[in-house]
């Protein structure tokens, strides 16, 4: 029996997670948590969502809050509360303003729910996992971030197309930033189990223009459509599962690492990690040249973005 709390839940992306984790067998009690003033909003999601559980035969319990003290006893919070990005905006634009509202938070959540798992998809994801983690106190296992999950999805629907293959087929990870200097770990990439590189057709594979794809996919969508909703929702889901499910899957998330990958480290960043009940926990890795390289650069990028942001609030507080 399980409680799943989801902050800025009046917001496009919380509102579909609720649909879609309300679909995890282990989930008990979801709580939707909103801003003062969308008192209305909430119970209108609370309705709608009932109905759907109805017509599914979904038996969770379903209660709205505008405070984040009922968040308590809460086994994974989910934070996507922020202010979102804006067509034409840079994730990283959203820093500051972001990072005071997850500071707030995650002090809230540090004091009244110590053993919650605290899940970030606010933007830019690297660094308000940073912000959570400085200011929850709670261990580095608790709390992670969307990160490179939802990329290296991307990347792997668009490798299938072009091979031809079931989604299924194709394992492969996208690590570093989650936005312009994110990594793609070709030498970690298979399909049917064969390194994509033995493949003789790689060689007329299109690699920096999925790369490319990948990285611009979000702002793509937001021009078109205003907000990416369904990938980030289903995204969600399958990392709150793999959580409650208790089920070790390594996955590609915004974790804090110490020196795992070639010892660099000192920075939460999207890494591959094993994710159980307990937690986070990133896996060591032995990368090539290129991705090494391109690693540093990443971790070098958002260290400094972070360290900025930490020093603005600092001054602000």
């Amino acid at each position: 029996m399980t409680k799943v709390t989801i902050l800025g839940a009046t917001g496009n992306v919380g509102a579909f997670a609720a649909h879609t984790v309300s679909e995890i067998p282990y989930v008990s009690d979801m709580l939707l948590v909103g801003r003062p003033g969308r008192e209305d909003f909430l119970a209108g999601c609370c309705r709608d969502l009932s109905d759907s559980f109805a017509a599914r035969g979904t038996d969770v319990r379903l209660s709205y809050s505008t405070s984040l003290l009922d968040a308590k006893d809460s086994d994974v919070i989910i934070c996507t509360a922020g202010v979102p990005r804006r067509p034409g905006q840079d994730r990283n634009d959203l820093a500051f303003e972001n990072a005071k509202i997850i500071a707030g938070t995650a002090e809230t959540i540090g004091r009244t729910s110590p053993d919650a798992i605290l899940f970030l998809v606010t933007n830019p994801v690297d660094v308000m996992t940073a912000v959570a983690l400085k200011y929850s106190g709670l261990p580095s296992r608790q709390i992670f971030g969307l990160g490179t999950h939802l990329d290296s999805m991307r990347l792997k629907s668009l490798i299938a197309r072009y091979f031809r293959v079931h989604v299924s087929e194709v394992h492969t990870r996208i690590i570093g930033e989650h936005g312009d200097s994110m990594v793609p770990l070709w030498s970690a990439t298979t399909i049917g189990g064969i390194r994509i590189t033995n493949l003789p057709t790689f060689s007329g594979l299109p690699a920096q223009e999925m790369i490319e794809a990948v990285r611009t996919s979000g702002e793509a969508i937001i021009r078109d459509k205003g907000s990416t909703v369904y990938g980030p929702g289903e995204a969600i889901a399958t990392l709150v599962r793999t959580i409650l499910g208790d089920e070790n899957r390594i996955l590609t998330v915004s974790s804090y690492i110490k020196s795992e990958i070639h010892g660099i480290g000192d920075v939460c960043i999207g890494v591959p990690a094993r994710i159980n009940r307990d937690g986070v926990f990133p896996v060591p890795l032995s990368l090539e040249g290129s991705e090494v390289a391109g690693f540093s650069e990443s971790v070098k990028k958002i260290r400094s973005v972070t360290a900025d942001v930490m020093e603005r609030l600092e001054e602000a507080r």
